[in-house]
C-alpha cells in the first residue's frame, strides 16, 4: 500500500505562486514515476505534470509548461509542483499519484495510488 498526502494548496492572486507538496510512504519513493493531475468542477481529471523515478526526466500538460516544475526529493519520500505565473483557469484540485510501471506518463488511468487532493484557487 501507498498513502499520499498533498499540502500547499490556497488561494493566491492572478500572477502568484503556490508550492505543492506530496509526502508519500510505504513503497520505495523512488522506484516509481509520479504525477500530478488537476480536476475542475465539471471537468474530467487531467494530465498536469509527471516525473521519472530518479527524477531526471519531466513530462509537462502544455497548458502549464513554462509556468509550472515538478521535482522530488527522494530523500525525504517527496514530490513537489512549483506554480508560478498562476491563471484563473489554473484554480481545481490537484492530486498527486503514483504511475504504474509501464504505464503512460500521462493518463490517469495508468496509475494506481492517489492521494486525497488539495483545493487550488486563482482570484483577485
Amino acid at each position: 500500500q501507498v498513502q499520499l498526502v498533498e499540502s500547499g494548496g490556497g488561494l493566491v492572486q492572478p500572477g502568484g505562486s503556490l508550492r505543492l507538496s506530496c509526502a508519500a510512504s510505504g513503497r520505495t519513493f523512488s522506484a516509481y514515476a509520479m504525477g500530478w493531475f488537476r480536476q475542475a468542477p465539471g471537468n474530467e481529471r487531467e494530465f498536469v505534470a509527471a516525473i521519472s523515478g530518479s527524477g531526471g526526466s519531466t513530462y509537462y500538460a502544455d497548458s502549464v509548461k513554462g509556468r509550472f516544475t515538478i521535482s522530488r526529493d527522494n530523500a525525504k519520500n517527496t514530490l513537489y509542483l512549483q506554480m508560478n505565473s498562476l491563471k484563473p483557469e489554473d484554480t481545481a484540485i490537484y492530486y498527486c499519484a503514483v504511475r504504474r510501471i509501464g504505464g503512460s506518463y500521462y493518463d490517469a488511468r495508468d496509475y494506481t495510488y492517489w492521494g486525497q487532493g488539495t483545493q487550488v484557487t486563482v482570484s483577485s
